[in-house]
């Protein structure tokens, strides 16, 4: 097997898939923290259910109000872009189409108090039966316009398999810097007839749906294998490992913590500066692929005993000048990738840096900087794109046949960029 491309098969009964479940909320109330929907007992795996599985996906959030409120959710079925599809909840929901949060848990330990809500999905009352795209949303009170936040979830049924390889670009420009993925697609119970044109696939980076490719037409089509290997298709800039923020203990200072300011009630952590990394040599360590999960060192159950610290992050951009007509972002699965004024960081003309700082729960965080136009979106690499940087590639498969209502979901595969670990560098 040739050592610059992995090739990895993946059937439909794999549930091993680490991904980031993003938010889809921008305006997160101020009292909700750390919202997360991952595959129960795995906070990095990618909140996939299986149709007739046993599957089980967690709902976890903090509440820093530490009361007890009526909260509820439902799911929402979507079409390929995300938007509601025009069906009745009925249609695609098992029981009741709404239920309550039940289980929750007072904070404890922790110098911050908050109250933990979660819940075990899917609950036998209330039960997706459609493969798709499903919006979790969770509102309060039994109203659906006092709605909190919404997360992506993904329910899939059992017809696709993939077979995937990363591969160096031809195109001499990207040869170095950019990754290619090409794969294809073996259907079951599927007319393979009309396949080519009504299947539609995804492709997610990291599992990011900002830098997702969409409408990605099969180049070649034999019987019910649809093969994607299109020069022009599938190319990702390869960026660099992501930076990382171990926070797990607020006392016992991590290398990438400069320094922390202890109270009665409270906590203050101050990272190492960074800076712009676009000239530097690659460098492999590991990582999680710009995610991010809680625990502690200290507590039994990091969930309700994890604290929470208000984390100063800085970033110094060359020679200490601040970008014209750009803006910074704090970046990650935490973040969402937004670019909202939420996660924008301030220059500071007397230190000749940019300063942010959030609350954060303890944890292992992975993150980024985005530098963006705000008239034109724009982003500039500050960080560095190299062929050799580990990535992880998600497939998604979708199907909608003539008399379908919604885009079926049949397969999701993931394909590594790399799988060896050659120490520090090239």
């Amino acid at each position: 097997m040739n050592c610059r491309g992995f090739i990895l098969l993946l059937t439909f009964l794999m549930i091993s898939l680490l991904g980031i479940s993003q938010m889809v909320t921008v305006n997160l109330p101020s009292n909700i923290k750390t919202p997360q929907l991952a595959r129960y007992g795995d906070q990095l795996a990618m909140p996939i259910y299986r149709l007739g599985s046993e599957d089980k996906i967690a709902l976890e959030f903090d509440d820093l109000d530490n009361d007890v409120k009526s909260y509820y959710y439902t799911y929402v079925l979507c079409d390929y872009n995300w938007k509601p599809a025009n069906l009745s909840s009925f249609d695609y929901i098992k029981g009741f189409t709404q239920n309550r949060i039940t289980t929750y848990r007072y904070s404890s330990v922790a110098l911050t108090r908050y109250t933990h809500y979660e819940v075990i999905l899917p609950e036998r009352d209330v039960m997706p039966v459609r493969s798709g795209n499903y919006l979790l949303k969770v509102y309060l009170d039994g109203d659906t316009s006092k709605t909190q936040f919404e997360m992506r979830m993904l329910v899939t049924d059992s017809k696709a398999s993939i077979l995937g390889e990363v591969v160096q670009p031809f195109t001499p420009d990207l040869f170095k810097t950019h990754q290619k993925l090409k794969f294809s697609v073996v259907l079951k119970g599927i007319d393979a007839f009309s396949a080519a044109q009504q299947v539609k696939v995804v492709i997610l980076q990291n599992n990011r749906w900002d830098v997702s490719q969409r409408d990605i037409p099969p180049t070649f089509t034999r019987g019910n294998s649809l093969e994607f290997n299109s020069e022009n298709i599938g190319i990702f800039p390869g960026g660099k490992e992501w930076r990382w923020a171990d926070l797990r203990s607020f006392r016992l200072q991590s290398d990438r913590v400069d320094s922390g300011s202890y109270h009665k009630a409270s906590t203050e952590l101050f990272m190492v500066q960074d800076g712009d990394r676009n000239g530097q040599r690659y460098v492999y360590f590991s990582d999680i692929n710009g995610g991010y999960f809680i625990t502690t060192y200290e507590s039994v159950n990091p969930l309700w005993q994890g604290d929470y610290a208000t984390v100063h992050f800085y970033f110094a951009p060359p020679n200490g000048v601040a970008y014209s007509n750009k803006d910074v972002f704090l970046a990650g699965q935490y973040t969402s990738y937004q670019t909202t004024d939420l996660w924008k960081m301030t220059f500071n003309p007397q230190t000749r840096r940019y300063e942010g700082a959030w609350f954060m729960k303890q944890g292992y965080y992975n993150y980024s900087y985005t530098v963006q136009d705000p008239n034109t979106g724009a982003r500039l690499d500050i960080e560095g794109n190299y062929w050799e940087t580990e990535n992880k590639y998600t497939i998604l498969v979708y199907y909608k046949s003539l008399t379908d209502r919604n885009d079926q979901l049949l397969g999701i595969g993931e394909v590594r960029s790399r799988s060896d670990r050659p120490g520090l560098s090239f």
